[in-house]
Order: structure tokens, then C-alpha cells, then sequence
């Protein structure tokens, strides 16, 4: 079988990036994560990136003038590594999705969408939204990329209890868990060619036998 190649897009410390890697070493995920942007130049994921000799690109946030010429330079610089798809892992800015990047672009988020989503509703924001609102459960998504914050088309969800006397840091970590189990199943069902898109309507099939 053919392996993905993945372009994954990071602004800090690279933990998800570097739970592809072991996923993919492992023999749990069939991708080659052909480069690595930043949109930091203190992310310690360009580190991991390097340390596995991926390419790792620095493109700041802070030298565009907005999110258009931001994610156009963003593109431009992956084009030849030639990804067939992309994923955000603790990529904290606005990106704009080009038509040929069309549901090739996703993203995780720390909380089951629609709720808790949009802007503002990142990393610990979300997890103290959540227990402020008293909710009982909690969890994280997979979600298709379009050109608003976590409006995209929902690939799969997994779910997580809130417990009494949770704080933010305890329901974070739980949350966490969760993600680095889903967010590789879901690159490999893109791998397997196992995902179908219907405009919102996202639909997984069968494991080939």
C-alpha cells in the first residue's frame, strides 16, 4: 500500500507531531511526513522535525500581513514536498485553504464540536469553558479544514467524562490521551482511502480485507 504524504503544521512544542512519528514508527500509521511549518521559530517541533531529518520550515505569523499572504506562503513553501494531505498539530493561527487543498487539511480540536469551537476556544480556554458550563461530558474532534475557526465538516469524535473536581489541567490531560489515540486511527483511514466526503456529511468505510 502506498504511504500519505503528510505536511504537518505546528506553532509549539511538537507533542502531537512527535506521537506521529512514534505511531509511524510503530507500524500503526502508513504515512511519510514528507515536511514540517512552523509558524513559530521557538516551537521546539522544528527540533523534533530536525532530529528526524524532516524538513523543518519556519514561516512567522508575525512577518504577514494577514492570514491570506500568511497561508499563501505557507503553500507555496510545501509545494515541493508535494503533500497529499495536511494536518494541523497545535497550529494556532488562521490558515486559508487554496481549492487544490480542498478536504486534504485536517485539524483536532480539544472539545466534541460544535460545541466549544470558533475563536478564542483553544488549549485550556476550552477545558475551563467546559467545566464552567457544568458539563458531564467532554471530549475532542477530528474535523476537515475549511476557512473559519472549527467549522469544518466532523470526521470522528471521542468522547471523555468529566469528573467531579476536575480542573482544567486534569481534564486537559485526559483529553489529550484521547486525541493522540484518534487523531493517527484517522490519518491511517486517509492512508487506507477508507474516508468519503459528501460536502458536511463525512463517511468512513469498511477495513479492506
Amino acid at each position: 500500500m502506498a504511504r500519505l504524504r503528510l505536511a504537518v503544521l505546528l506553532s509549539g512544542s511538537g507533542t502531537t507531531l512527535e506521537n506521529l512519528f512514534e505511531k509511524r514508527d510503530a507500524g500503526k500509521l502508513d504515512v511519510d511526513i514528507v515536511a514540517v511549518v512552523s509558524s513559530r521559530a521557538d516551537a521546539f517541533g522544528l527540533e523534533r522535525a530536525k532530529k528526524r531529518g524532516v524538513p523543518a520550515l519556519l514561516i512567522e505569523k508575525k512577518k504577514f500581513k494577514d492570514a491570506e499572504t500568511f497561508s499563501k506562503a505557507i503553500f507555496e513553501a510545501l509545494a515541493p514536498y508535494q503533500p497529499e494531505m495536511i494536518c494541523l498539530a497545535g497550529f494556532m493561527s488562521m490558515l486559508k485553504i487554496p481549492p487544490a487543498y480542498k478536504d486534504r487539511v485536517v485539524n483536532v480540536h480539544p472539545a466534541l464540536l460544535p460545541a466549544f469551537g470558533g475563536k478564542g476556544f483553544y488549549g485550556h480556554h476550552v477545558h475551563e469553558a467546559v467545566i464552567e458550563h457544568g458539563c458531564k461530558i467532554t471530549g475532542c474532534t477530528v474535523h476537515l479544514v475549511d476557512d473559519q475557526y472549527d467549522q469544518g465538516p466532523i470526521i470522528a469524535q471521542r468522547s471523555v467524562t468529566v469528573e467531579a473536581g476536575d480542573t482544567p489541567d486534569s481534564l486537559a490531560a485526559r483529553v489529550q490521551s484521547a486525541e493522540r489515540e484518534i487523531f493517527p486511527e484517522v490519518l491511517q483511514m486517509f492512508a487506507e482511502g477508507r474516508i468519503r466526503i459528501d460536502a458536511r456529511r463525512v463517511s468512513i468505510l469498511p477495513t479492506k480485507m
